[in-house]
């Protein structure tokens, strides 16, 4: 399976957010979308950072009651992990754990064209892992029938 199949079953538009915008509208959008990530992009094209609930969660003791007037710019994540509508999910998943990642932008000829999660990498994983256990357990009763009688 490829980054594309979940691409495929996810049907949702891409969500980004300027790094100008405040975190009170990043914390909108996220809520808007009932999503835990967002690509910052000043085009919409192009990946500036990830910003995510987490990102928020930690600054609420640093910036306090000031913290919904930051701009996404200064709490975004700038060194970002991409990955490619071709690449294997397992591979993403893999990737995904050893980073510490939970989101991780699609590029395709560097241009923003999603974003998966975990959960998504998960969700295909279960479904080809319980496809494969169906298979096996059809063959399984085939093998275990007697043989028909040719006569």
């Amino acid at each position: 399976m490829k980054v594309a199949d979940i691409l495929a079953l996810k049907r949702r538009p891409i969500v980004t957010v300027d790094p100008t915008d405040t975190i009170e509208t990043l914390s909108t959008r996220l809520r808007e979308n009932r999503i835990g990530a967002i690509v910052v992009s000043n085009d919409g094209r192009s990946i500036d950072g990830v910003i995510s609930e987490r990102d928020l969660a930690y600054a609420i003791s640093k910036h306090k009651a000031g913290l919904h007037t930051l701009p996404v710019s200064e709490l975004m994540t700038k060194t970002v992990f991409t990955c490619k509508p071709t690449d294997d999910v397992a591979v993403v998943g893999a990737t995904m754990m050893s980073r510490g990642v939970r989101h991780l932008p699609v590029e395709d000829d560097k241009v923003l064209v999603g974003m998966v999660s975990i959960r998504d990498v998960l969700n295909l994983r279960v479904d080809e892992l319980q496809q494969k256990a169906a298979h096996l357990h059809a063959f399984a009763n085939e093998i275990s029938r007697p043989p028909m009688d040719r006569e």
